[in-house]
This record gives C-alpha cells, structure tokens and sequence, in this order.
C-alpha cells in the first residue's frame, strides 16, 4: 500500500492511545506506522496491525488485545471515523482493515496520474555519488564487472526516484606499475599484431603476453617498473601512450554499457588522485593517527581489523590512500551528501579500514560513506561460455549468448515477429540484467541459462511478456472509449478479489522504491515485479477484459491493464531494462 494511505491510516489508528488499557504505552515504542503491514491472506483485508509488541506490557494474549481494540475501533467507525474502511476485524494477533473499492481506486488514479510514477522527491535537494562498473584500462570487462554495473545503474536510478541530484562515477582503473609494462611491451612489440584494425583486442593480448614472458624473464617486471617511474615523471611518450590506452578502452567499454543501458557523469579514474595523495597523507599525519609498523606507515584502526596501511617506506602510495583522498574530493569538491562505493563482497575489510580512517581524521560525513558488497556468480555449466585461457567470462560474450538464445527462441514461439533484433537484444539483455537483479545483492548469484531464459518462471523475460500482454490487450480496445468513464463510472461495480490485489499491489509501487533505496537493494523492486506481473496474470486468466457486454465493465478492466502496464514499465526502467512492444 503507498505511503499515503498507510499514512492516514496511522493517524486515524492513534485515537488507540486513549483507551484506558493502553494509556500506559509509549507511542514512540509501539509505533503504529511502522508496524502497518499486508495481511499474508488479502481476503483479510489491505492492512493489518500486528499486536503482538504489546502482550508482555498488557499482560494479555494478544487475540484479547486485538479483539478489544477492534471493538474500540468499531464504536469510533460508528461515530463518523474510518470512513473509507469497509470493514475492521480481528484474527489472531491482527486488527484487519478491508477498504472500500472506490476508495482504493480513486487513490489508484491519483497515484497513476503523478508523472514520474512513484517518485517521491523527499532528498530534494541532496546529492548523492556513485561508484560504479570501474573497469581496468586495457583489460576487457568479465561477466564479474556485470554485478558492479548493473547493480550500480539500478542504484543510481533508485536514487533519482527519492530526489536525490546523482553523479554516476566512475572509478576507471588506470594507473599503477601495470600501465608501465604495458607500455613497454606495446613499443617492443605492438608491430606483430593488427593494432590499426583491432586496437583494444591488441593490447590486452600484449599485456597478457607481457605476463607470460615476465614469468620467464624478471627483468621485463624491472623495465615495466622503470617505463612507469617515467610516466609518473611525465615522459611525453610514456603519458601519449598512457593517453591512447585509456582512449582505446573507455570506446570498447562505452560500447557495453551503451548495451546495458548504462552511463556514468564523470570518469574520476584512479590517475586523478595522483597529486592529491601527498595532501591526503599530510593531512592524516596532522591528526596523529600515522604510525610506522614493519616497513610502512598505516593507522591503527581498531583490534577487530588489521591496520590500514597508508604509505610504503619509499613513499609509494598504496589502494587505501587513494580511496581516501577520493572521499575527500568526494565530499569537498562534489559535495556529495551520501557516497556509495558498488564494489565486490572481497573488497570489505578494505572499505571498513578506510571509512575507520576517515573517522579517526575527524570526519563526521565518513558515516555517509556506504560500501554496496555484492557477492560473485556461480555457473552451472562453464562449458557453455566462452572463455579465455580458463581465466575469464567476459561480458561481451554472455550478452552475446543471450541474445542468440533468445533469437532461437522466437525462431520457434513467433518466427513472424517484426524487428526480431531488437526484441532479442531487449529481452536477452535484459534477461541478464534482472537475473542478476532479482537476486538479494549479497549472496552469491547462480547463472544458468534455462532459468535466465524462462518465459514462464521468475524471470526478466516473464515480465517483458506480461508487459506486453498488456500492450496487447490496450490496442484491441479502442482508447478512445476509455476516456468518457470517470471514477465514479469504474467504481460503480464491485471489484472482485483479484482486481482488489492488482490495485493494492499497484498501489505499493511507491513504497517498493523507498525500500529498496533505504536498504541499497534493487531486488526488492525486481521481486515486486514479479508479484505485480502474477497478480495481474492471475486477473487476466479469471476475468475476461474484451467482448463482454458490460461496457463499462471492460473499461475498468482496460484501464487496470494501462495502469498495470505503466508500473511494469516504470518498474522495469528503474532496473535499466527495456520494454519490447512485441514479443
């Protein structure tokens, strides 16, 4: 249910405190509003109050408790309150309220007619940034940078349904000692490769060669080590090097995230902090937090976690300086109110260190600063994919797989569909992307193809199609009708049950966002689209929606079919997934 009639439910609900036995409660314990939720059989009603909290305090059980304030609550209904509430009742430890049909649609049309649907813009005003995808320079993206990116853009658009002014980030990996050996290795042998014809594809077959001759050769990891002291020092032909790499990968990875639907504000890669890390030091040093313990300078950050090691002896910096000195820019120069780093379960200790460190130098915003863990993929059958030496899936050729999988599907399901490749790259794209999605973030997600691919199960594809059926439906009915029936006209017949649950489910659409967002967890939303794409599947397969003869009747239904395929859509688009007109 939205916000709005939970809301005034609450308020309505807080005559309960009058009563004699629960004078004595603390409204700040027995918080009503926080305690409205579903009833787990709808037949019960739309809301339920749980009384269970008060048992211990009222010495009842709470059967009795709920009993007694249901009769409270009826008296009060009889006197001229609760007049949008059908019915209250009492069934075990729950008070139940079943509304009245046009109540909830008239909230339904309201809902519905605010654009964008469901935003609610209570972070206006505030900024949030995030850092998400962030590949490494020359290297091509795996099927493990997927988490990092899709997550992050589903976040991202979370984020501008509460308000929030976002800067999508990103961290791109591109300095270090790496970029030393790869460009050494690229003067000494970029002429043996097609270079010109296949620009990214070259140098990360130089850098892999790089790898394997140096474990033949250590003297290839010294040179690598001296080409990056030299473009640390800005050797012109060093840093034009450096330039073109960090060019040639950010196309190939535009491209990607072009497929996925992905785009960032700002590409504040690693290079950028380079000299603002002596400023971050200096000012860590000033706190007198930094210590020298076995050949390097860290700050102790607590018994429960190792010391965050800030500075080699030789006056190297090291990963944690740089995430500091980018929280510094973060909060100083961007002004961000909220920072959210997308980055790998593995990456957790380093995040506790830095955020630690960040505290101890006085910064009360560091308690602002969230790392978004997610956990790694687990494939059923890697034989399927296309891989590299064993060492990699990348991301290019599980989209590509998808696609092809899908295509073969409408090969056999609709082989006249119009504009097929578009529709496989939508459906199988965003197969992928709500098969990561639908899962809790923090688990470890399992991938395989028949469950990605299901039209029929809990699925990006499932949801497509509903979507589309609805579509359907909307273009044999002839619009124009529709536009004559006013509320009172929809609400003049009686809903039946599984119209009940698709307005209630509707309704919650709202709701679903601000808890997602709250918890950083986008499969709230990809599982609520689910349970809106059965609620209306189950409405659709009872109840007949064209050729009847109640007119008035079939619009109503057309226009929850409209009203359900928006959230669909809305919902969808939240989690970057597009929506095919045709399936």
């Amino acid at each position: 249910m939205n916000f709005k009639i939970k809301n005034d439910l609450s308020k309505e609900l807080q005559t309960i405190f009058q009563m004699d036995m629960l004078k004595s409660i603390s409204q700040n314990e027995y918080q009503i509003i926080n305690l409205l939720e579903k009833p787990k059989d709808t037949s019960f009603g739309q809301m339920a109050l749980p009384v269970f909290g008060l048992s211990k305090a009222l010495k009842l059980s709470p059967p009795e408790i709920a009993k007694q304030i249901m009769n409270y609550l009826l008296d009060r209904k009889n006197q001229g309150m609760f007049n949008d509430i059908e019915e209250i009742s009492a069934i075990s430890g729950f008070i139940n309220f079943r509304y009245k049909s046009n109540y909830l649609t008239d909230e339904l049309l309201t809902f519905i007619s605010h654009e964008p649907i469901g935003f609610k813009p209570e972070k206006k005003n505030k900024k949030l940034v995030i850092d998400y995808s962030s590949p490494n320079v020359a290297k091509p993206m795996s099927v493990g940078h997927l988490r990092a990116t899709v997550i992050g853009q589903a976040l991202r658009n979370l984020a501008e349904t509460q308000g929030y002014d976002v800067i999508g980030l990103n961290h791109l990996g591109d300095w270090g000692v790496q970029f030393g050996k790869l460009a050494w290795a690229f003067q000494e042998w970029q002429t043996e490769y097609d270079f010109k014809n296949e620009p990214f594809k070259t140098l990360f077959d130089i850098y892999v060669r790089f790898h394997d001759e140096a474990e033949k050769d250590n003297s290839l990891n010294e040179k690598g080590a001296e080409t990056f002291i030299k473009l640390e020092k800005g050797d012109p032909e060093v840093v034009k090097l450096w330039k073109m790499f960090v060019e040639i990968s950010m196309k190939e990875y535009q491209r990607l995230w072009d497929r996925l639907g992905v785009k960032h504000d700002l590409v504040r890669g690693e290079s950028f902090y380079s000299d603002k890390l002596e400023d971050s030091i200096h000012r860590v040093e000033r706190k007198g937090i930094l210590e020298f313990s076995e050949g390097a300078y860290v700050v102790n950050v607590g018994e429960d976690m190792p010391p965050c090691l800030i500075k080699k002896s030789d006056g190297a910096s090291l990963y944690a300086t740089r995430d500091i000195a980018s929280a510094i820019y973060r909060k100083e120069v961007l002004g961000c109110d909220l920072n959210l780093y997308v980055v790998g379960v593995d990456q957790t200790l380093h995040f506790k260190q830095v955020f630690k460190t960040l505290e101890l130098m006085g910064f009360d915003w560091a308690k602002d600063c969230h790392h978004i863990s997610f956990g790694m993929y687990r494939f059923k059958d890697m034989g399927k994919m296309s891989t590299r030496k064993g060492r990699a899936i990348f991301l290019e050729d599980v989209l590509n797989k998808s696609v092809e999988l899908v295509k073969e599907i409408i090969a056999i399901k609709n082989p006249s569909l119009t504009n097929k490749d578009l529709v496989a790259e939508q459906v199988g794209i965003g197969a992928v992307i709500f098969n990561d999605l639908v899962n809790d973030r923090v688990r470890d997600v399992d991938f395989d193809w028949n469950k990605i691919l299901d039209f029929e199960g809990d699925s990006g594809p499932y949801i497509q199609y509903t979507s589309v059926r609805c579509l359907s439906v909307l273009e044999k009915f002839d619009g124009a009708r529709i536009s004559k029936y006013d509320s009172q006209n929809l609400n003049s017949i009686l809903f039946e049950k599984e119209e009940i649950d698709l307005v209630c489910m509707l309704l919650g659409y709202e709701q679903i966002l601000n808890q997602a967002f709250d918890k950083f967890k986008p499969s709230i939303v990809a599982n609520y689209l689910l349970d809106l794409a059965k609620s209306y599947n189950s409405f659709y397969n009872k109840h007949r929606i064209l050729g009847i003869d109640d007119e008035n009747l079939s619009a109503r239904r057309v226009l929850l079919t409209e009203h359900t395929q928006k959230i669909l859509s809305a919902g969808l688009g939240v989690l970057n997934i597009q929506v095919p007109v045709k399936m």
